[in-house]
């Protein structure tokens, strides 16, 4: 066997160092996330009045069809 000393594969550091790396880690994830999810949210809300448009346009176009609808069948 040899003489030399097996390496910390901790780094030195304690136990609590590395579970406090580990939330750190973890809280930097979870607010990247938190932006990212954000940012989502704010393009989803951007699309509401083209939707709102839309549907307006849909419903004028339903309404015309109905009035040619009683004029052809003579209401």
């Amino acid at each position: 066997m040899s003489e030399e000393p097996t390496q910390d594969i901790n780094g030195g550091r304690s136990f609590e160092e590395r579970v406090f790396a580990r939330f750190d880690a973890l809280d930097s994830i979870l607010k990247g996330l938190d932006a990212r999810l954000q940012k989502l949210e704010a393009k989803s809300y951007d699309t509401k009045p083209i939707w709102e448009r839309a549907l307006a346009e849909i419903l004028a176009v339903s309404q015309k069809l109905d009035t040619v609808e009683r004029k052809l069948n003579g209401v």
